[in-house]
C-alpha cells in the first residue's frame, strides 16, 4: 500500500469483525512500525496498553454504565476549544449532522443519540482495544511528538488490511480504565484506540468526512 493510498483511505471506522481477531504477531508488527515516528531527542514518550477480552469487557462495562447513568466523567485535559467559534464549531456541526443523518438519528432523539454514543465503549464491536498514555511530567513538544505516533500507529495497522477509530471518549473516565490497566499514578491517558478488520457493508463506515483543500490553510510566503 502507498503512503498517499494509506492516508487517504484512512477514517474513523465504527462497525467492525468482532468474530475476526487480530493475531499479537500482526500488533507487534504496527507498533513497532509506529515506534519510528519522530520525537524530539528521540525520547519516545509513548505507552501503549493492549486490552482484549475481560479487561476490556470490563473497560466496556464501567465506562458504559457512567456514561448511560448521565456521568459526564472529568477527563484531565481539554481536548477541544473551552471556547467555539467559526470555522471550528461549523467543520464540527457539519460532521455531526452528516453522521447523525446517514443514521437516520434526530438530534432531539436523546434516547437515538445514546445509544450510538455508547457504542464508543464498546469499542463498535473491534476485537482490540488499545490504550495510549504518557508521563505526566512530559511538556507541550511530547504531546506534539504524540500525534505523530498516533498517525503511525493508524497507517501501519491499514497496511496490515486493519482499520482503527481513535477515541477520546475513554479520557472522562480516566479513573475507571487507568486501574485496569495497571497503568501508574504517574501516567496520564491520553485517548483510547479500538483496532480490527472494518464491516464493509455497514452503513456507517461509508461516512467519509471532508477535507480542506491545501490553499484554504496554507500561506506561500515569498521574498
Amino acid at each position: 500500500m502507498r503512503v498517499s493510498e494509506a492516508i487517504e483511505g484512512r477514517q474513523s471506522t465504527r462497525a467492525f469483525d468482532a468474530e475476526r481477531p487480530v493475531p499479537r504477531e500482526t500488533l507487534i508488527r504496527i507498533l513497532s512500525l509506529a515506534g519510528r515516528a519522530p520525537s524530539g531527542s528521540n525520547i519516545q514518550p509513548w505507552h501503549v496498553y493492549v486490552v482484549t477480552g475481560q479487561i476490556k469487557a470490563q473497560i466496556t462495562q464501567r465506562c458504559s454504565e457512567r456514561y448511560l447513568a448521565g456521568d459526564e466523567g472529568d477527563a484531565e485535559y481539554h481536548y477541544y476549544p473551552k471556547e467555539w467559534r467559526e470555522p471550528y464549531i461549523g467543520r464540527r456541526r457539519q460532521t455531526g449532522f452528516g453522521l447523525y443523518g446517514l443514521l437516520g438519528i434526530e438530534k432531539k432523539d436523546t434516547q437515538a443519540v445514546q445509544a450510538y454514543r455508547v457504542r464508543n465503549y464498546q469499542f463498535f464491536d473491534a476485537p482490540v482495544g488499545l490504550f495510549f498514555t504518557i508521563d505526566r511530567d512530559m511538556e507541550l513538544g511530547s504531546w506534539i511528538d504524540y500525534g505523530m505516533f498516533l498517525q503511525s500507529v493508524m497507517l501501519g495497522a491499514r497496511e496490515q488490511g486493519l482499520e482503527t477509530c481513535a477515541q477520546q471518549a475513554f479520557c472522562p473516565y480516566h479513573e475507571s480504565v487507568m486501574p485496569l490497566l495497571g497503568a501508574p499514578d504517574g501516567e496520564m491517558l491520553v485517548c483510547g484506540m479500538s483496532l480490527g478488520y472494518a464491516q464493509r457493508d455497514a452503513l456507517i463506515n461509508t461516512y467519509r468526512t471532508e477535507r480542506l483543500e491545501a490553499q484554504a490553510f496554507t500561506t506561500f510566503v515569498d521574498d
